[in-house]
């Protein structure tokens, strides 16, 4: 017997007393079905669900470096990976370019070391967001990002954040900073030779050429480097 089946819209459609795990979503009933992981109980520093999972990030990996395709494209990765919840496996699910949102709840994690913050912000989807490279503002501060790695560290000044962060040394074609979401320091009083940050997707090239796709890393001045497991969450 065939049956017609109504499929929540967003995960916020779910009854709140629905257990955390895998649902199907279909925005309108009109657009491809697509597997969602999500999490329906608070998240510390976030508050509470239900989240949807968009991303997993290995930050000891190069699969979500600054210049991957899988920020830009419409196209999921290692599904199952995601379904499974927030396990330490790297996934990309439909929900990146399906799922529209007004909180984000960013996480990561450093030997076992689970830490989260929100930022407010409004979207259609993070693809929307991201994949045209346009800077766009985020105003979480300092403080917040660096509560996401415990012992991690930033430079003094700076102090710019949010996403497609695009900064490049006018003398030099060489000196740049390219981040996806994060927030970048610098030592000197401007943002001229960013050279430390916290974030999701960093490629940099200075005093030394360094890809991150997740921690906290500050280069020249010091030696910080924080490998991390993110989290991106959307509600």
């Amino acid at each position: 017997i065939s049956r017609s089946i109504k499929r929540p819209d967003f995960t916020n459609d779910i009854n709140e007393s629905s257990p955390t795990g895998t649902y199907i979503l279909q925005e309108n009933g009109t657009s491809s079905p697509y597997k969602v992981y999500c999490h329906m109980t608070d998240i510390p520093g976030c508050g509470g669900g239900g989240w949807t999972l968009v991303l997993k990030v290995d930050g000891n990996k190069n699969t979500f470096k600054y210049g991957s395709p899988l920020w830009t494209n419409n196209e999921s990765y290692a599904v199952e990976d995601g379904l499974e919840g927030l396990t330490e496996r790297e996934s990309k699910l439909g929900s990146y370019w399906n799922t529209p949102f007004k909180k984000i709840c960013l996480g990561m994690a450093v030997n076992g070391d689970k830490k989260w913050m929100m930022l407010d912000y409004e979207a259609s989807s993070l693809y929307s967001v991201i994949a045209d490279g346009k800077y766009r503002s985020t105003s979480a501060g300092r403080a917040t990002w660096l509560s996401l790695i415990a012992d991690s560290s930033l430079l003094a000044y700076c102090n710019y954040e949010g996403f497609n962060i695009n900064l490049k040394v006018a003398q030099t074609k060489l000196w740049h900073m390219y981040v996806r979401l994060g927030l970048v320091a610098n030592n000197e009083d401007n943002c001229a030779s960013t050279d430390s940050w916290i974030g999701f997707g960093v490629e940099y090239v200075g005093c030394v050429e360094s890809h991150q796709a997740c921690g906290n890393r500050v280069h020249c001045s010091s030696n910080v480097d924080l490998p991390a497991f993110g989290y991106i969450l959307v509600q």
